[in-house]
């Protein structure tokens, strides 16, 4: 098959990020920017791209580190929130690995420059719709990753995933110089009035702190409308801070812009739309990052979505060998969806409004239990990690109390959690039905244990909404996830109801198959005692294989917390 060839229009972290990858997977590639990059670099600010561990892996995958100067590390959070009662909750903590932040001036013309030495055509032009349908006849495949020219039209509003109509937010963006910067992110929020967020980042000029306040609508924080220059824009800046957020005022006290581009302001309704565009001529093509995706700024999660989006479309691009259809494109959205701009969307948007009081206590208990506040800090990398206790007072409940059972045992739990994520394990998901309803999670604990009688094992955390069914059924199956199928792993590690949604499955009786992976295995639960296990805060089911599938490739490896691939040791 010749290569695969592809248009990108929208040269922002994502289409970049995209365009890369898909050269280095010997892809034809025609890369479109409204700018070049000198005017990219001359240019104003367009975001605080603050970039947590998960995304900055799938940079580093793709060499993008080397063609960046270093920025600085931002290696600890330190949150704090104010209530209107007067109370307050705090916490600092470190992150599990170093977060960064690259000024888009310094690293979009970077990425396009790389571009081109690989061999991608650039194409610098305001595209519109004429534009899209030029390139859609001469490329297998386009993708839009911006709205300008009114390409964002070509894809409607998902109206059940949109549920506001109005700005939630108003925000002020500003790179300063000159204050007293440390490797720390800092979060500050006064509830239901608006958040100021801050931390170390690299610009065009070097070293900077990047300060991002927003503001409900009407409030307090809501105050930029009348400012029309830079000078003006610092200076309410300033105001700001000492008024509402007195510590970082004290921080930043003596700092000034970085250039007279440093300043951005202003605020958008948060949206999700379809996938899928069709241009005037019939011709379909595929909407990516903040196209399809819109959150609010207030979370900080712009970058991740970016970057992970190309992550997420490149893997269906490379490992796709027919038609770029309607059909391909729906479920290359739906895995980035649900794999991972699902939780982004849903926690962002909860965040807009004000916080609920079981909330509150998760957040108070923070800053007395380690487990809590990290794994707050975490969500912002992957806000995963905030389903479900985030969101149900009876789930933060029982989260809380296995945080203070951690707490009072004998180890630090992140110290432990670390040394054994330097087991590399493969990645499964386990399957069963009940009561005619089908159940799945994502499990690495998976081992083989005989040959004769052919016996396996693997643990379900107490935790588990699915335990109930695991113990209740006699069967489970164990799959064994291809190296493209991490969509999958994240999607059963969640709770919900549509964990299925949009899942291949292999006609099997019994429990549930899923299609592509490199293996299955159903096994008939061990009677009684035999099969189940209680062990601490997990269940061992003990299970002996009663039919399996090999047909091989790439599997899916977890190590030291991320997924990887596994190669061939260049030693044998």
């Amino acid at each position: 098959m010749p290569p695969r060839s592809v248009a990108v229009v929208g040269a922002g972290p994502a289409g970049t990020t995209l365009a890369l990858g898909l050269l280095q997977h010997g892809c034809t590639v025609t890369l479109v920017t409204d700018r070049t990059a000198e005017e990219i670099r001359d240019g104003s600010v367009m975001s605080s791209q603050v970039t947590f561990e998960s995304a900055l892996e799938v940079e580093a995958a793709l060499g993008v580190p080397a063609l960046l100067p270093p920025a600085p590390e931002i290696g600890r959070m330190a949150f704090d929130v104010r209530y209107d009662d007067g109370t307050s909750a705090a916490f600092d903590v470190p992150l599990g690995a170093p977060a960064r932040s690259v000024d888009l001036r310094v690293k979009v013309p970077a990425l396009l420059e790389a571009v081109e030495r690989l061999g991608g055509k650039v194409v610098v032009r305001n595209a519109g719709v004429d534009d899209v349908e030029e390139l859609a006849a001469s490329h297998d495949l386009v993708v839009v990753s911006t709205g300008r020219g009114g390409l964002v039209d070509l894809f409607p509003v998902d109206e059940e995933r949109t549920p506001y109509s109005s700005p939630q937010r108003t925000a002020a963006l500003t790179y300063l110089s000159g204050g007293s910067s440390d490797a720390t992110f800092r979060y500050q929020v006064v509830d239901g009035v608006g958040e100021c967020f801050t931390c170390p980042g690299l610009t065009v000029e070097g070293p900077c702190d990047i300060v991002v306040v927003t503001g409900v609508p009407g409030g307090p924080l809501d105050v930029w409308a009348d400012v029309t220059t830079p000078e003006e824009h610092l200076a309410r800046l300033h105001e700001v801070l000492r008024a509402h957020f007195p510590s970082e005022a004290d921080r930043l006290a003596g700092a000034g812009l970085v250039d007279a581009g440093a300043v951005l302001r202003g605020g958008f309704t948060p949206v999700v739309r379809r996938p899928v565009g069709t241009l005037p001529s019939g011709t379909q093509v595929l909407g990516m990052a903040d196209v399809v995706v819109l959150n609010d700024p207030l979370t900080s999660q712009g970058s991740n979505n970016a970057i992970k989006s190309a992550a997420f479309y490149l893997d269906a691009v490379t490992n796709h060998h027919g038609p770029f259809d309607a059909d391909w494109m729906e479920r290359t959205f739906a895995n980035f969806w649900r794999g991972w701009a699902h939780f982004a969307t849903r926690w962002t948007n909860d965040w807009l409004r004000p916080l609920q009081p079981h909330q509150r206590e998760a957040l108070t208990a923070a800053a007395v239990l380690p487990g809590v506040a990290e794994r707050i800090a975490a969500g912002f990398d992957d806000a995963r990690l905030f389903d479900p206790w985030w969101y149900d007072a009876g789930a933060t409940e029982a989260f809380l109390a296995e945080q203070r059972a951690v707490a009072a045992g004998p180890f630090d739990p992140r110290d432990l959690r670390r040394a054994l994520g330097q087991y590399a394990t493969g990645v499964t998901v386990v399957t069963t039905v009940h009561d005619g309803q089908l159940f799945g999670m994502t499990a690495n604990s998976f081992t083989s244990v005989s040959l004769n009688p052919p016996l396996v094992l693997w643990a379900a955390a107490k935790s588990s909404p699915s335990l109930a069914a695991f113990e209740a059924a006699d069967a489970f199956a164990v799959n064994v996830l291809a190296a493209d199928q991490h969509h999958l792993s994240r999607q059963f590690s969640t709770s919900g109801t549509d964990k299925f949604e949009g899942v291949r499955l292999a006609p099997a009786d019994g429990p549930p198959v899923l299609e592509g992976t490199v293996a299955h295995f159903v096994c008939r639960r061990l009677p009684g005692d035999r099969g189940r296990l209680d062990a601490g805060d997990h269940v061992v089911f003990l299970g002996e294989v009663e039919a399996y599938d090999a047909p091989g490739g790439e599997p899916l490896v977890f190590h030291s917390g991320f997924y990887r691939l596994a190669t061939k040791h260049p030693d044998l």
